[in-house]
Parts: C-alpha cells; sequence; structure tokens
C-alpha cells in the first residue's frame, strides 16, 4: 500500500482524534502532526488529546503507526552556539517532544538540525551532537529524524555530507534518521530529475538504512537557490512526474511520504494532491 498523506491539524476538542480525521478526508495513508504549536512551548496534556481513540481509528483504516510522524517545533536550535539559553531550552522542549512523541505511539519526529547564526558549520554541528547526546541519553524508542534543508542562511543539514557528520560523531547513531525533503534538497543544489543517481549518493554518504520519512513538496525555486519556498505538486520547478516518481520509488515503499504544500485560496489542496500522485 501507498503511505502517502500530509501535514495535519490538531486542535480542541478532538486533537489527534480530528487528526485522524482529517487525513482520512483527504484519502491518506500517513500522517504528520505537531504535538502542539510549533512556534511556542505551550502543551496540551497528553491525557487530552485522544490519542487511544486515534489509534483505533488508524488502525480500522490500515494506517500504521510508523506513519504517524510527529515534527518538533521549529523553536529549537541546537546548532546556536551563540545564545546559551537557546540551546538549553531547545535540549529541554525537545526531551519534552520526546516523550511526547513516544505517548502518541509514533515512531519518528523529524527534526530541523539548526543554524550556526554566523558561528559557523564545524562549530555548529558539534552543538547539534552535543544537544543530541544529552537528548538520546534516555531515548531508546524514538528515532529523530534529521531532516534535509535548503540551505537558506546558516542552516546545517544542506548537504548530504553534513547529515552524515552528525550521524557519525553521536553516541547513539540508531537513534537517528534521516528525512528527506524534495523541495529542500533541489533547492539545495541536488539534480533530482535524476532521483535514482540522488539515492544513490545518498546512500553512499549516509545509508539508505537511515531514509525514515519522506517530505513531497515542488519548489517555487530553480535549483540551488537555497531559498525553501514549498510550492504545489506540479505548479514549481521540480515538476509533477519526478514527484510522482519518487512517491513510487521502489525503494522508499515502505516510508511514509508527507505533503507540506501551500493551502489555495485557503484550503488545503492534499486531497487533490493525493488522488493525483497515487494515479500512475
Amino acid at each position: 500500500m501507498l503511505k502517502l498523506g500530509s501535514h495535519c491539524s490538531m486542535k480542541a476538542p478532538d486533537y489527534l482524534l480530528g487528526s485522524v480525521q482529517e487525513a482520512l478526508s483527504y484519502g491518506a495513508t500517513a500522517l504528520m502532526v505537531y504535538t502542539g504549536a510549533p512556534q511556542n512551548s505551550r502543551r496540551t496534556a497528553l491525557d487530552k488529546l485522544n490519542i487511544e481513540a486515534a489509534h483505533k481509528l488508524m488502525a480500522e483504516n490500515n494506517i500504521e503507526k510508523q506513519d504517524l510522524i510527529i515534527h518538533a517545533p521549529y523553536l529549537i536550535n541546537l546548532a546556536n552556539t551563540k545564545k546559551q539559553a537557546t540551546f538549553d531550552s531547545g535540549i529541554e522542549l525537545l526531551q519534552i517532544e520526546i516523550q511526547r512523541s513516544i505517548g502518541f505511539g509514533a515512531k519518528y519526529m523529524v527534526l530541523h538540525p539548526g543554524a550556526h547564526v554566523s558561528a559557523g558549520v564545524e562549530l555548529g554541528i558539534e552543538s547539534i551532537v552535543k544537544g543530541l547526546d544529552i537528548v538520546n541519553q534516555d531515548n531508546n524508542e524514538l528515532i529523530i529524524a534529521l531532516e534535509t534543508m535548503a540551505g537558506k542562511g546558516t542552516e546545517i543539514g544542506r548537504s548530504f555530507e553534513e547529515i552524515a557528520e552528525i550521524i557519525s560523531k553521536v553516541k547513539k547513531p540508531e537513534m537517528l534518521g534521516v528525512c528527506l525533503d524534495t523541495c529542500h534538497i533541489h533547492d539545495a543544489g541536488y539534480d533530482v530529475s535524476d532521483f535514482d543517481q540522488v539515492l544513490e549518493e545518498f546512500d553512499a554518504i549516509i545509508g539508505l538504512d537511515k531514509l525514515s520519512v519522506i517530505h513531497v513538496n515542488d519548489s517555487k525555486n530553480i535549483k540551488g537557490a537555497k531559498k525553501d519556498r514549498h510550492a504545489n505538486i506540479g505548479d514549481g520547478e521540480i515538476g509533477f512526474d519526478i514527484l510522482q516518481y519518487i512517491v513510487h520509488h521502489p525503494k522508499l515503499a515502505h516510508l511514509a511520504k508527507i505533503l507540506e504544500t501551500p493551502y489555495i485560496d485557503d484550503k488545503p489542496p492534499y486531497k487533490e494532491e493525493i488522488i493525483a500522485l497515487k494515479n500512475i
């Protein structure tokens, strides 16, 4: 079965149950949520989020728990060595998010590696490694999937080599994976029109066994623009045919593919995009 879905909202009163209902309304077989608002640290207690009812509805509709993906909040920046308070608060919030994600029954949480804010890539990577070692010290359940980034500003993770370096330096590499974002790697300069070659390069540098989640997005930018502006499927520089090829790639069949495309006229486009991508 094709594992294809989108980001879904999670709000009162139905919370996670409502997220699953939203996903099903799109014809999705996977979904991604935040455990709370991505721009702040306020969180609703797990026992109020209808998690058990959500799992029941998922099971009734053949959505596996591993295809419920959590995205970490944007507030977290483990690469920041300029402000200790930013690093410390990121650690605290990430530790909370790990426990919440486990409470959601999730297997994967997507995390932006961070931005070095002018300190340099190597110092940023050292800081990310330090932070991941702290939060994973007692984590033996949740895989943190480092997201490939577009290279905007001082983002770390714009190349497979940077992500591979992080994985190679942490104490528990088995607790790390990778989220491959099609818009981001395109904007970072990878030629996704030759996606088989991109996968070969990924395998050689990181290893396909580390690939955990796919973000399926078109891009408003030319290859290598380093801007990170998502476009709707088929409306951007990557194009429908390439994204459909990626979605149906046999080496990715076991992975959840998550759409993060822009709303159209204030409405989610996911139902139409999922139908289009499913048809081959």
